[in-house]
């Protein structure tokens, strides 16, 4: 059975920067919506005061996160104009490859990666 992959994703706002991250936000949002029919979710929040945005996407399976990575050099490329990251987190087990690219990009970043990789239970209403 695919067991369900919760990632998400922490960053700093660059000081001057936030008006530019909300509009790349809301491009990055319509074209992932567009490309990437395997994502079930994908949610961005920007804390109080700006300087603070945090990314979370749902994925049925390892192999739905796969396919959204595919093209994400170019994504995070744009984005690190505007924010620098965080912090990650893995809740479920990517793929080895994805699992290795993340590690090496939070090492690389000096950020944190938090991972739980045994789905224990649990359900996603995407619709009511």
């Amino acid at each position: 059975m695919a067991e369900p992959i919760v990632f998400v994703s922490h960053f700093a706002v660059k000081a001057a920067k936030l008006e530019g991250l909300k509009r790349l936000a809301r491009d990055t949002a319509l074209r992932l919506e567009a490309e990437k029919p395997e994502t079930l979710l994908y949610l961005e929040y920007l804390d109080d005061d700006g300087t603070s945005m945090t990314f979370v996407h749902l994925f049925a399976d390892a192999r739905a996160m796969d396919r959204h990575f595919e093209g994400a050099s170019e994504r995070s490329s744009a984005a690190l104009e505007f924010m620098d990251p965080s912090g990650w987190e893995i809740y479920g087990m990517p793929s080895e490859a994805a699992l290795s690219a993340i590690r090496v990009a939070a090492r690389s970043a000096g950020v944190p990666l938090t991972l739980r990789p045994e789905y224990l239970a649990g359900f996603a209403r995407l619709r009511s």
